[in-house]
């Protein structure tokens, strides 16, 4: 795919979340392939935290996870769809409709997830972003993210629908966050152990 159909596809992620929010909620695995990496992102964080969940589509099932241990979570998604679907379904959630590429709340947080969704973000915006969920972090606070194994733009899908994805290097993220006091606790490429994601978890240092 060319630079510029990848340019144009990037604007459309909303679009293509919104068209297929019910058919990705069905689809959407729920055996929680995910949890070592939940786990050792939640064992950074204290009792009852606060979580930040960006991209959180219908709280499915990260976010309920969390809820689900004791914490609190805000679940934050630019499409309206999934945010409906979420409050229908978890009304013991916080979902606010919102874009992370904007993120400007007035509190901070225990903890911030980006999973299969801060990927979505071009690679300019994923330099912009970092700062601001750096923001919002509390000191010793955790944030995970899936990314990509290497810096570059690819295709994926939703639905029958192409998406968006791109990533810088894992050098470059970590010489980001640590201008911004985090540290990067484990990166793995393609963890064959959860669907083959490259995952990267980081904590804010005092």
């Amino acid at each position: 795919m060319s630079g510029k159909a990848l340019s144009d596809l990037a604007r459309r992620t909303q679009q293509v979340y919104e068209r297929n929010a019910e058919r990705f909620v069905r689809a959407r695995p729920r055996t929680l392939e995910e949890r070592p990496w939940l786990d050792r992102f939640g064992a950074l964080l204290p009792d009852r935290a606060d979580i930040l969940d960006l991209g959180c589509g219908s709280g499915e099932p990260i976010a309920t996870y969390f809820l689900g241990l004791g914490h609190r979570v805000v679940g934050i998604d630019a499409s309206n769809a999934m945010i409906r679907i979420a409050r229908q379904r978890h009304p013991e959630g916080d979902w606010l409709l919102g874009d992370m590429r904007t993120l400007n709340l007035a509190g901070q947080f225990d903890g911030i997830i980006g999973w299969n969704s801060f990927f979505h973000l071009t690679q300019a915006e994923q330099r912009d972003v970092l700062p601001r969920l750096a923001r919002h972090l509390r000191t010793d606070g955790a944030l995970l993210l899936t990314v990509g194994p290497e810096a570059g733009e690819v295709a994926g899908k939703v639905g029958n629908d192409p998406v968006y994805h791109a990533s810088l290097s894992p050098r470059e993220y970590a010489d980001i966050l640590a201008e911004q006091g985090l540290q990067i606790v484990a990166f793995t490429r393609q963890d064959p152990e959860c669907y083959g994601m490259t995952v990267l978890l980081a904590q804010k240092r005092g």
